[in-house]
């Protein structure tokens, strides 16, 4: 167990790459109620969110959720997330470290007094189930609708015991999985009961160890790591998640210089040679010199072969780039390869 961000959390419950084997096998059962959740609502919701954060929510339909950033004045990125569009409210999923700074921030955005904002983190619990067998694992539980979900929708279900469930399917491991939220109350007994749900199919519960190997092999950037107040999305790759056609949201005019100019980084993949993790801040070096950094690395346990993300210069990303990376004084030989390290079999 290790602090994270205020929250007592846990690393391991077994071996990391036995949780993370586990849940490329079969499936990972993970506690996230660290994550904050927040509601929103007020005819004012969108209007607001729409200053807020750098996709359009006004296109979302109720049960849709998708991902998305909010950003400073300078393009910066404060913290990505993700934003649920529910019949009568919106709820966020926002990173532990950031959810003070969030809400201080929303509170100095206009429309912040038209619209009701709640802090639910510490009201009710979060947990993860990531895997091939996750649906399975939800029908053998009782919910059975649940399992009808498209990628990136939830609903409101009610658990066998009655407690009432948000679901959304899914996930931050590269595989098929559902994020159920929950009353506080109810998460020890929803926990045990998924456990045994699943315990016929492999279900193993899994630390943030592997939650950490996971993402990274599915080539999703952490806060802190690849993304921070000095990074922009469009360095990180994330253009997707900006929406440049609406009229205005935080840091839309720094953006929009940094797109019409080019990122000056940008993030990539490497593969590197031998067993030596490139740890981050590790330089990254081309023609001997150095041009970028290591934001995460780690020995891939699904490849069997050291994996990083690092940023590079624009035009260096391209996958097959000879590069090498510095690792405590010793030169290792790296190749950037296209994100993600590793993609499910759908």
């Amino acid at each position: 167990m290790v602090d994270f961000a205020g929250w007592e959390m846990p690393v391991q419950y077994s071996t990391i790459v036995e949780e993370h084997l586990a849940v490329r096998s079969a499936a990972g059962l993970f506690d996230i109620s660290h994550m904050g959740r927040l509601s929103l609502e007020g005819p004012e919701t969108v209007d607001f969110l729409n200053r807020t954060v750098t996709i359009d929510v006004s296109r979302m339909k109720p049960g849709q959720v998708r991902y998305t950033l909010v950003c400073n004045h300078a393009g910066g990125i404060l913290d990505d997330i993700l934003v649920y569009r529910l019949d009568s409210h919106w709820e966020l999923v926002v990173n532990a470290s950031n959810r003070l700074k969030l809400l201080e921030w929303f509170e100095h955005t206009a429309g912040y007094a038209a619209i009701r904002l709640a802090d639910l983190t510490t009201q009710t619990a979060m947990l993860a189930i990531q895997g091939p067998q996750a649906a399975q694992i939800l029908r053998s539980f009782g919910l059975h609708a649940a399992t009808e979900l498209r990628y990136y929708n939830c609903l409101h279900v009610n658990c066998p015991s009655g407690a009432p469930a948000l679901v959304s399917r899914t996930g931050y491991t590269g595989e098929d999985g559902f994020e159920l939220t929950i009353p506080a109350s109810e998460a020890v007994s929803v926990w045990e009961a998924l456990l045994t749900a699943g315990r016929p199919v492999g279900l193993s519960p899994a630390g943030l160890g592997c939650r950490d190997t996971l993402r990274l092999e599915a080539g999703m950037p952490l806060y802190g790591h690849e993304l921070t107040e000095q990074i922009d999305p469009l360095s990180a790759g994330l253009d997707f998640a900006v929406h440049f056609n609406k009229p205005e949201f935080h840091g839309k005019a720094a953006l929009e210089i940094i797109h019409a100019d080019r990122p000056s980084m940008r993030r990539t993949g490497l593969l590197l040679e031998g067993r030596r993790i490139a740890r981050e801040n590790s330089p990254v070096l081309a023609d001997h010199q150095p041009v970028g950094h290591v934001t995460s690395g780690t020995f891939s346990p699904t490849l069997q072969r050291v994996i990083a993300m690092a940023f590079v210069p624009h035009g260096m990303e391209a996958p097959g780039q000879a590069l090498e990376v510095d690792i405590r004084g010793s030169r290792v030989s790296a190749i950037t390869t296209a994100l993600p390290f590793y993609r499910r079999k759908i």
